[in-house]
């Protein structure tokens, strides 16, 4: 969902773990040029065709043969040194973006899966908070942006497995705690 804490929650992890690098799927909109403009003059952002997704599982792969290791904790999480004693062997990539689970070429890769969710009003206030370029034009969240989510969640909840989805209500804190103990978990299955 749009405003849920996505990049917030990634950027957290990212500082928690080691060898542990990220990829935004913001980074891969298509200029406003190539965007397409429904008949009520909407920009249609919030669908698969405003990005190119090609790049994005192009970029995934390109780590993946290559995993950056830079090996920093710059964040001391609780009993790290336990947690992690065979994760230096282990490299992390997160993947944080709005339509990830949507795109089928992306849906061989992934390890973990969360999912924020919102309800259409806390989505809406957060929404409303933050500058866009271009810029939402009146009518835009209505008419586009909670459509769009609630059809693409509709599709992710009738095709995709193994997803946590997780209360984007909730503090950063207990979001962090709750993604980072399943991660730690993931390690430990990893190690043995």
């Amino acid at each position: 969902v749009t405003n849920g804490g996505k990049t917030t929650l990634a950027e957290k992890l990212k500082k928690m773990l080691p060898n542990c690098d990220m990829i935004s799927q913001d980074d891969f909109f298509k200029p406003e040029s190539e965007v397409e403009t429904d008949e009520r003059g909407f920009k249609l952002y919030d669908v698969l065709d405003a990005l190119y997704m090609d790049e994005m599982v192009k970029s995934i792969r390109n780590w993946m043969k290559r995993p950056a290791r830079s090996g920093v904790v710059t964040e001391e999480p609780q009993n790290t040194s336990d947690n992690l004693k065979n994760a230096n062997d282990v490299y992390i990539l997160i993947v944080e973006g709005f339509l990830l689970y949507n795109y089928e070429p992306l849906n061989e890769l992934w390890n973990r899966r969360y999912f924020l969710t919102l309800p259409y009003e806390e989505c809406k206030r957060r929404r409303s908070t933050r500058v866009y370029q271009p810029a939402d034009t009146p009518g835009y969240f209505d008419g586009h942006v909670w459509p769009m989510y609630l059809k693409y969640k509709n599709e992710l909840e009738e095709n995709a497995s193994n997803v946590v989805y997780l209360d984007g209500t909730k503090s950063q804190e207990e979001l962090l705690s709750c993604v980072y103990s399943d991660i730690i978990q993931e390690l430990k299955k990893l190690g043995e």
